[in-house]
């Protein structure tokens, strides 16, 4: 059953309706006993699906990105040598 309420009424009750609208109830909000809006909950966004391979031949790696030079090494266990 849908409750309708004047807009100078629901100025007064915005959460009671609101609470309302949340639970399933239809709230129509009236401008001069003439029906205006309607108040519903928001629904929440659906997950957008990814599609895989879109950032293919895009992206490059070097193949020794995960190799770490022994000088640095030897810097972070402070063994580096002095010229």
């Amino acid at each position: 059953m849908s409750e309708i309420v004047n807009m100078h009424a629901a100025k007064a009750q915005l959460s009671r309706l609101v609470a309302k609208a949340e639970a399933g109830e239809e709230v129509v909000i009236a401008r001069a006993g003439k029906p205006a809006v309607r108040l519903v909950p928001v629904a929440p966004p659906k997950p957008k699906r990814r599609k895989p391979g879109l950032w293919k031949g895009k992206v490059w790696i070097a193949p020794d990105f995960d190799e770490t030079p022994e000088w640095l090494i030897d810097a972070f266990e402070g063994n580096l040598k002095e010229d």
